[in-house]
C-alpha cells in the first residue's frame, strides 16, 4: 500500500496471534463523512481496504467458519447468545441481523469480524458505522417462510447498488437454491463480475431427509454441497457453502471446493448457549481448525 495514500500515526504493530480488528476498527472514524477532506477519505478508504483484507483472510486460506444469527432476528438475547457460541467456540465470523444496536452487542462481544445480513442496500452503511466489517445480501430463510423469492436480477441490482454504496466493505451474496443449478453458476458468474468477493451457496433449510442418522446429515446437505461444488469450479472469487450443514458435512463441503461453511440453524435454534458453544466447537474441530487465538494472524506480526 502506497505511503502517499497512507501514513498511519503512529504505526501499529501487531503481536503473534493477536487480533488486529479491534486496533483497526478504533482507527476508523465514527462517521464517514463524504464531505470532508480528500486526505480523510482517502485515510478511510485505505483503512477499510486493510480491514476488508483481514476479514476475507479465513476465505482465502479454505477455512472460514460463519456463525448465523438469522436475517431477522432481532431478539437480543438470542443474538448474544449465538455471537458467545462462535466467539467461543471456534468460529471465525458471526453473522447477525443488519441492525445498528445489534451491532454494537455483538462487538462488545467478540473481536470476531462481523457481518450483517440484508436485502436492503441502504441498510448496510447504518450497521457499517456501528461496527460491522462485512455485509451480506442474503440469508433467505426467513422470506421464504413467507413464500417471498428473489430473482437473478434482484439479486445483481442489490449487488450492485451495495457496491455503489459500500465499494470497499467486504460482499458477501447468497445464491438462492431456488433456481437451477446451471442458473445458479450462471448468477454466480455475474456476481463475480459486479464485483462481490464472496458466494454463498443454500441449500433449502426444510429439506425433508429419507434416512435417519448420519445419512439423514449428509442427504440434507446435498443440494448446497452440489452448489458448492459447481459454482466453486466457475468462479474464482471464495464460495461459502450454508445451509444444511453440521460436523458431518462441513469438512465435505471443504472438499467439494468451497473456502469456508455457514451454520445456522444448527446453532441458533439450540436454547442454551452451552449447547451453541459446544455445536460450533464440535463443527470447528470437523474443520480442524483451531483456538480462537490461532485464527488471526499467526505469521508474526503486521504493519498497517
Amino acid at each position: 500500500m502506497s505511503s502517499s495514500i497512507f501514513t498511519p500515526a503512529p504505526q501499529t504493530i501487531l503481536k503473534p496471534n493477536q487480533n488486529p480488528l479491534p486496533q483497526i476498527k478504533s482507527s476508523l472514524p465514527n462517521r464517514v463523512s463524504f464531505g470532508k477532506k480528500r486526505t480523510s477519505f482517502s485515510r478511510t478508504r485505505a483503512l477499510l481496504s486493510t480491514t476488508k483484507e483481514i476479514v476475507l483472510k479465513d476465505f482465502h486460506q479454505r477455512r472460514a467458519l460463519k456463525i448465523i444469527s438469522g436475517l431477522q432476528n432481532l431478539d437480543r438475547d438470542n443474538v448474544a447468545a449465538v455471537v458467545t457460541a462462535a466467539d467461543k467456540g471456534g468460529a471465525t465470523h458471526v453473522d447477525i441481523a443488519c441492525d445498528p444496536d445489534l451491532v454494537k452487542l455483538a462487538t462488545s462481544l467478540t473481536s470476531l469480524p462481523v457481518c450483517v445480513s440484508a436485502v436492503d442496500a441502504a441498510a448496510f452503511p447504518a450497521a457499517v458505522e456501528a461496527g460491522a466489517v462485512m455485509v451480506e445480501i442474503g440469508n433467505y430463510d426467513s422470506f421464504y417462510e413467507m413464500g417471498l423469492t428473489f430473482s437473478p436480477e434482484q439479486i445483481l441490482n442489490l449487488t450492485k447498488e451495495t457496491k455503489r454504496i459500500l465499494p470497499s466493505v467486504a460482499l458477501s451474496v447468497t445464491v438462492p437454491h431456488t433456481l437451477s443449478l446451471p442458473d445458479q453458476v450462471k448468477l454466480a458468474e455475474q456476481l463475480e463480475q459486479e464485483g462481490a468477493d464472496i458466494i454463498q451457496t443454500e441449500g433449502g433449510k426444510f429439506s425433508s431427509p429419507s434416512k435417519a442418522g448420519v445419512l439423514g446429515l449428509i442427504e440434507k446437505a446435498t443440494p448446497t454441497l452440489a452448489a458448492a461444488y459447481s459454482i466453486s469450479r466457475a468462479v474464482r472469487i471464495p464460495v461459502m457453502c450454508s445451509s444444511g450443514l453440521s460436523s458431518v458435512t462441513a469438512p465435505m463441503a471443504i472438499t467439494a471446493g468451497a473456502s469456508g461453511v455457514g451454520v445456522g440453524s444448527a446453532v441458533n435454534k439450540l436454547n442454551d448457549v452451552v449447547a451453541m458453544i459446544a455445536e460450533v466447537k464440535s463443527i470447528a474441530d470437523s474443520l480442524a481448525l483451531s483456538t480462537r487465538e490461532g485464527n488471526v494472524l499467526r505469521e508474526g506480526s503486521l504493519r498497517l
